[in-house]
């Protein structure tokens, strides 16, 4: 590593060229249908869809209609699709409004007509339609009861698609017969498109009663009227359905690449990369424990590397919410990391790509061999820190936060455990 390439500016490059790899302008042209006969009709959300649907009209020769709903502040400018805004990760009327007007506009289509469904990470929250007599207060009970909880992406995705009108291929089936061709940028671990965004034209294979295990299993306290439907609904339209027969769905950006992108930027500047995964998933704080070990072989036995050496890692941590602090979940892997490693030689970079690790504004922080130090130097705590969910209020005391802003995109989350 030379010295131009200061460890936490050899962070940061590899951040950014794993958000710039999944960044919708770069490779979404390519992936795109043939015209139609007829209508070309686009519909979508998620936080990359504003960017997706810009790249499509720069792409695209022909007339398009439609509209995507995206994250408060990741509009793009566009002239034929519409951009709606709305919440994430609560969902709010915005998006429930945006939702029925997505359904609207694949109504009454005809087998010469294409659908093109822009989809990524964030679009589950962003596009919500309680099915039911559910009330929006009511769904959002639950996703708060779900974001609580500690359950797995796929784990809360399936009871949400069994409580919507659009999910869990509903969308797809509404836009029967035309043709429809889903474009999918992929933020969960294993890139299933039946989990990303909770699979809108995507045939389901779970049931209500997998729907009801879920509850069961994390003790969710869900309104009346969430339980009775759970109890009477007959299900999503699963993977046979004729009315998806005319769908097909290909993920055109997702973890893997981008993190090959980052251990691209580590050779260049005579580091060895080793990614270890672009799926892992558990507690943030149980794997910031884990990959601390890991770190931990290297500097002793040189294993599995030889130092320079960067651990490159991907997927989705969830969070028990135990305290009251300011959290997420990439923040509170990297604080676990760094109480675990107490001062080692090691840096590290944890951030949603993106650009908002849970509700804040905030992509992730560096963590450096001196965090600790600086921490208890300014009255801080950090096991306290750490007990009490506040991870980002301590990066920020300690000026360490990554902030990106909005990078339209969402491939996920990044990790970067640096050994020099």
């Amino acid at each position: 590593m030379s010295e131009k390439d200061s460890p936490r500016a050899l962070l940061r490059a590899m951040f950014d060229a794993a958000v710039a790899a999944a960044d919708p302008m770069a490779m979404l042209a390519r992936h795109l249908p043939e015209r139609p006969r007829g209508r070309t009709v686009v519909v979508g959300a998620g936080k990359a869809s504003a960017r997706m649907a810009e790249a499509l009209e720069a792409a695209w020769d022909g007339p398009l209609s439609g509209i995507v709903i995206t994250r408060y502040g990741h509009a793009c400018p566009t002239r034929q699709i519409e951009i709606v805004e709305a919440s994430h990760p609560v969902p709010d009327e915005a998006g429930r409004r945006g939702a029925e007007r997505v359904l609207e506009a694949v109504q009454g289509l005809t087998e010469d007509d294409l659908v093109i469904a822009l989809i990524s990470g964030g679009g589950s929250a962003l596009m919500t339609l309680p099915a039911g007599d559910i009330t929006l207060a009511e769904k959002q009970a639950v996703n708060k009861a779900l974001l609580a909880c500690g359950a797995a992406i796929g784990e809360m995705n399936v009871l949400r698609k069994h409580l919507s009108a659009i999910k869990g291929g509903r969308l797809a089936a509404a836009a029967h017969p035309a043709r429809l061709v889903g474009l999918l940028i992929s933020d969960v671990p294993g890139d299933d498109p039946a989990v990303i965004a909770s699979g809108p034209t995507v045939g389901e294979r779970s049931t209500p009663e997998d729907a009801r295990a879920i509850v069961r299993r994390f003790g969710l306290e869900l309104p009346a009227s969430v339980t009775r439907h759970l109890a009477a609904t007959a299900g999503c339209p699963a993977p046979g359905d004729p009315r998806l027969a005319r769908t097909e769905n290909h993920v055109i950006a997702a973890p893997q690449l981008s993190l090959e992108a980052a251990a691209e930027v580590a050779r260049k500047a005579g580091v060895a990369p080793l990614i270890l995964g672009d799926s892992l998933e558990g507690e943030a704080r149980e794997v910031g424990k884990v990959m601390a070990g890991i770190a931990q072989q290297v500097l002793t036995h040189g294993q599995p590397l030889p130092r320079p050496c960067v651990l490159l890692s991907g997927g989705e941590t969830t969070v028990t919410l135990r305290g009251k602090g300011r959290g997420g979940r990439n923040v509170e892997f990297l604080l676990a990391l760094a109480v675990a490693l107490d001062g080692r030689p090691v840096y590290a970079l944890a951030g949603d790509t993106d650009g908002v690790d849970g509700a804040e504004e905030i992509a992730g922080a560096i963590a450096t061999p001196d965090t600790l130090a600086r921490a208890r130097a300014a009255g801080l705590d950090p096991r306290a820190e750490l007990a009490d969910n506040n991870a980002h209020a301590f990066f920020e005391a300690l000026g360490d936060q990554v902030v990106t802003g909005p990078t339209l995109t969402n491939v996920n989350d990044f990790r970067a455990i640096l050994i020099p």
